[in-house]
């Protein structure tokens, strides 16, 4: 899989949390997707499978109190970087930064690692 392709996969799921829009993760996903998150400590979540996956990213997309800012996005072939922040109010700690880790595989999101920064 090419960089670019990858690329434009990501910047598409970027853009579902940035518009608030859970209706652009459709067609990015796969069947046997799998997603970590990084809560709740100290192992965080695990998410298997289209449905499930869907269902937890579309959640944080459409919530209009979330501010998400893609800070770096990074591509090498079938994997890819987003390094990113998280707002959710005013305060000078109402944020988080974070990484995902991603896998993709024939233009569809296998793998999702999520970390932040504790």
């Amino acid at each position: 899989m090419s960089d670019d392709k990858t690329l434009q996969v990501l910047n598409q799921f970027n853009a579902a949390f940035q518009k608030h829009d859970p209706s652009l993760l459709e067609g990015l996903l796969a069947e046997d997707c799998v997603l970590e998150n990084s809560g709740p400590a100290p192992d965080g979540s695990r998410h298997e499978g289209l449905a499930a996956c869907r269902e937890f990213w579309s959640a944080i997309a459409a919530d209009a109190n979330n501010n998400f800012e893609p800070e770096e996005v990074w591509a090498s072939g079938d994997r890819g970087i987003i390094r990113w922040k998280l707002t959710w109010g005013p305060g000078p700690n109402d944020h988080v930064r974070g990484v995902n880790l991603m896998r993709l595989r024939d233009g569809l999101i296998v793998e999702g690692m999520g970390y932040v920064k504790g």
